[in-house]
């Protein structure tokens, strides 16, 4: 069965040392394999270990999944982080609130650079094939870069500089420490790469052939798109208009992001992108017993027995109360004590009243049956509404105002769509019957005073529309995303109680290094320890 993973999907070669930058000396003996002790290692197998690495947590290795939702991506790192600083989430404000506390960083750290370990195990199999089977194997090495590259994206959006180029090498090494501690690579130079990349891949995507019996074996080992080539096309351009999206205010990428988002949204066959819900990138449930499910996502946003982390947030009710959003009631329920009435937590009241709000059960609260307690929540990498937001903003950057409304309203009526639909996945039924949209409430909302497009009359007000209806569809689903977009186009603004306890006054602009880095690999932290605070803004982050 496609789906038994532990005896199809082998991962060949597991390095455990975080990338070889934050270790300590006595774990490289366990982190370098000895290729004479190694099982038969292929590029199909070490491809699926590239994805699963990073998919669901395995607690033999102490590794975390990022893509299916898991309790340790939720509750340990982004409870306390991003949620909090997109205003997703409501929280009772703290003392040192917007400093990432150490496990954050540290673990998201050392699960990429666990995969990244797993990516250049990969290569290095790739590599020293023949040059026949280099090239039938060749859609396995394009697949894997574009998913890994993709959490790179996401890496560098956090962090900023990181190692790159020179990390996860132990095995290629032969186990030399001092060789294997990698610089860090500047982060518009990786972003760089990984365009020039991205498009040599889609290029090669609209060539390549797979023969049949690879295409077997590719469809049983790819989680993503299960071996649909198409499916990847349509990744790999949806990932290069986000990127390109991202850096678009750089200088250095301006002119790049203008000529190549033009190409892919003027030749649609050629480069093809997410335009539909049935065409969402995700990683699918399917089957409770396997290691792919969502079954800890219920205590990593409603938190442990005594915790409650899934309060709404006071902005994103007001909006979607006010203008009759019909995403509320699949997203949300009414606090248990409200009535009926849905209600968000105030961020800028004291700790102590909102402690009091929250245990009174008057504030709305994540939908349980359509997000926490559905279980065959999928992962959710890149969908039709976040492609259609970012349509939206490069047409109206260009001056085509019609076909910017047109996608901003496309992208809407997607995300009301979306969410409707993960609701018809769950067996979960502890929010009740979910009443059905339709055509004459989207209309409604699309109308409304604060979202319809001719409301808006400057292009900035026209950006802050977009920017508000991305916030709202990736909400707690896809917070990391929603940061980024939110420091890039500061926009929607908030207000947070700020902090007279600690330096920190209010959240930061990027995560900082882990500790290990300062102690581990002294040498190269040091080229990066000016920029090591969280007042540094990441190089697209111009606002």
């Amino acid at each position: 069965m496609y789906f038994q993973m532990k005896n199809i999907l082998l991962v060949t070669a597991a390095v455990t040392c975080i990338g070889f930058t934050a270790c300590k000396k006595s774990d490289f003996s366990d982190s370098y394999t000895d290729p004479s002790k190694v099982a038969e290692a292929t590029v199909e197998r070490q491809f699926s270990g590239v994805i699963t690495s990073y998919t669901w947590t395995n607690t033999d290795k102490g590794q975390h999944g990022y893509i299916v939702p898991q309790y340790w991506n939720y509750f340990v790192i982004m409870r306390s982080t991003v949620l909090r600083y997109v205003q997703a989430t409501g929280w009772a404000n703290d003392n040192n609130q917007y400093v990432p506390g150490a496990a954050s960083v540290g673990d998201y750290w050392k699960d990429y650079f666990y995969m990244l370990a797993q990516y250049r195990v990969l290569q290095n199999i790739y590599a020293k094939q023949p040059a026949i089977d280099q090239q039938l194997s060749r859609i396995y090495m394009i697949a894997a870069s574009i998913f890994f590259y993709d959490q790179t994206q996401k890496m560098i959006d956090l962090y900023g500089d990181i190692p790159w180029s020179e990390a996860g090498k132990i095995n290629e090494n032969k186990g030399d420490y001092n060789a294997s501690l990698a610089k860090y690579d500047d982060a518009t130079a990786i972003y760089t790469k990984m365009l020039d990349d991205l498009k040599a891949f889609s290029d090669e995507l609209n060539t390549i052939t797979v023969e049949n019996y690879v295409q077997a074996k590719f469809a049983i080992q790819d989680l993503v798109n299960k071996g649909d080539v198409t499916g990847w096309k349509k990744y790999c351009n949806s990932l290069r208009l986000k990127m390109l999206t991202r850096v678009s205010g750089a200088p250095a990428f301006q002119s790049r992001s203008n000529t190549e988002i033009a190409a892919i949204l003027s030749e649609p066959a050629k480069y093809p992108v997410v335009e539909a819900n049935a065409a969402n990138v995700k990683i699918n449930v399917y089957q409770l017993g396997s290691d792919i499910n969502a079954k800890s996502f219920k205590a990593g946003l409603e938190g442990d027995e005594g915790w409650t982390s899934n309060i709404a947030g006071k902005a994103m009710i007001d909006h979607m109360n006010t203008n009759g959003d019909p995403r509320l009631r699949a997203m949300f329920e009414p606090g248990a004590s409200a009535g009926g009435v849905y209600n968000g937590l105030d961020p800028l009241l004291n700790g102590g009243t909102q402690t009091s709000l929250i245990n009174g059960g008057t504030m709305a609260i994540y939908n349980r049956s359509t997000l926490s307690r559905n279980v065959y929540f999928p992962g959710i990498i890149i969908n039709a509404a976040e492609v259609s937001f970012l349509k939206a903003e490069y047409y109206l950057k260009a001056g085509s105002d019609a076909l910017a409304q047109a996608a901003y309203e496309t992208g809407i009526q997607q995300s009301v769509e979306y969410y409707y639909w993960l609701r018809t996945l769950s067996t979960d039924n502890t929010a009740g019957a979910l009443t059905p949209t339709n055509g004459t409430e989207i209309s409604n909302y699309i109308n409304s005073a604060e979202v319809k497009w001719a409301n808006a009359s400057t292009q900035e007000d026209q950006l802050k529309l977009i920017a508000t209806q991305k916030w709202i569809h990736f909400s707690v689903v896809q917070p990391y995303e929603s940061w980024a977009e939110i420091r890039r186009l500061n926009a929607p603004a908030f207000s947070f109680l700020p902090d007279a306890g600690n330096a920190q006054t209010q959240p930061p602009y990027r995560w900082v290094y882990p500790t290990n880095e300062s102690v581990y690999n002294p040498d190269n932290y040091a080229a990066v320890k000016s920029k090591d605070k969280l007042t540094t803004r990441i190089f697209w982050d111009l606002n």
